[in-house]
């Protein structure tokens, strides 16, 4: 029987989540979880996820080692979040020609809207871009994803998202994914995401949406799901993913920065309301990691799709994942080894 103001398994660990998802600052947890996903007792020296570097409390790494994310609270100042909002708008504009950036559109609102941010939904791979790339060297930034990649380094993948608004035909509803399926390196323990909300983000404009503790799950199959005139390139989702799956939707104020684990399932909803949900991400990676042959994997057909993208817009050669991978990589901190 329960003690009065106390909660054990599912109703406890849920509160804690709660609790670190409302609180302006590290949540001050009163009594240590107890279900079976969450260790009762702190162990030191047992943690698997994070690096003991001093910047995480004990509380905050023992709720990523469980849950698989970390959210943190204004993290990223109005400045700079203006400014990069500011770098986007010249993108779209075509003030500003970013090289190797995809700029991924809705075609189908550009005879109505024109050149504009109503018509953008994704820049990615902005690694080329001085001031959007200045969001992966921010000193505030880095403190925390050390404490996932060590000290040495590596930014691999940038997006910057503008969620268009979408109530009908759910053009960019993103299907629950892990983010290792499109990674040719590891550890995979040792990346981590770093994504800000430039607006605040709820479940009315599709904010992230997470599935906690499925970090510790292995890689699963992806592909297209079966929505149809749904689906986008590249937007791959689980095959087996269960709808039922108890979930987390991450509601977030402009600057609040959550790091997350690549084998974290986790997605996001479509816009229901007539503005935008903007937000910036990059995927950091210890640059002592190492690149993997994805053939004969689940992600062979990912590498396929990728070399026939590459090919038809620079007309090169078939590249490996891998390739495409050291491409992109930049080093933000310390200094480079095998990545």
């Amino acid at each position: 029987m329960e003690q009065l103001g106390k909660r054990s398994g599912p109703a406890a660990r849920l509160d804690t989540i709660l609790r670190h998802l409302s609180a302006r600052t590290p949540p001050a947890l009163t009594f240590i979880p107890t279900s079976a996903q969450v260790s009762a007792v702190h162990q030191p020296g047992k943690f698997r996820f994070t690096l003991d570097n001093g910047i995480l409390t004990t509380e905050q790494r023992q709720f990523y080692e469980d849950n698989g994310y970390l959210l943190i609270r204004k993290l990223v100042s109005d400045e700079d979040i203006e400014r990069f909002r500011k770098e986007f708008v010249r993108i779209c504009k075509k003030e500003v020609r970013v090289p190797g950036a995809m700029i991924m559109k809705n075609e189908a609102l550009r005879s109505q809207y024109g050149q504009t941010e109503s018509v953008v939904n994704k820049v990615q791979d902005f690694q080329e871009d001085e001031e959007l790339f200045r969001y992966c060297t921010l000193p505030q930034i880095l403190k925390y994803v050390e404490c996932f990649t060590g000290p040495n380094i590596m930014a691999m993948h940038t997006m910057l998202i503008n969620k268009l608004p979408d109530s009908d035909k759910q053009t960019f509803l993103h299907p629950m994914h892990q983010d290792l399926h499109y990674f040719p390196f590891r550890p995979a323990d040792r990346i981590v995401c770093s994504w800000t909300a430039m607006q605040r983000a709820d479940e009315n404009n599709g904010c992230l949406v997470v599935l906690p503790g499925t970090h510790t799950l292995p890689l699963k199959p992806h592909g297209y799901p079966e929505w149809e005139g749904k689906t986008n390139k590249l937007f791959h989702g689980i095959l087996d993913y269960d709808e039922k799956s108890p979930k987390v939707h991450l509601v977030m104020e402009k600057g609040d920065t959550v790091f997350f684990h690549p084998l974290l399932i986790h997605g996001s909803g479509i816009n229901k309301t007539s503005g935008f949900r903007k937000s910036i991400s990059c995927h950091f990676a210890s640059s002592d990691g190492h690149y993997i042959d994805v053939k004969n994997t689940t992600q062979a057909d990912l590498e396929k799709e990728l070399q026939e993208m590459v090919h038809k817009r620079y007309n090169m050669p078939a590249l490996e994942l891998k390739d495409i991978w050291t491409f992109r990589a930049r080093v933000v901190q310390g200094e480079r080894i095998n990545l």
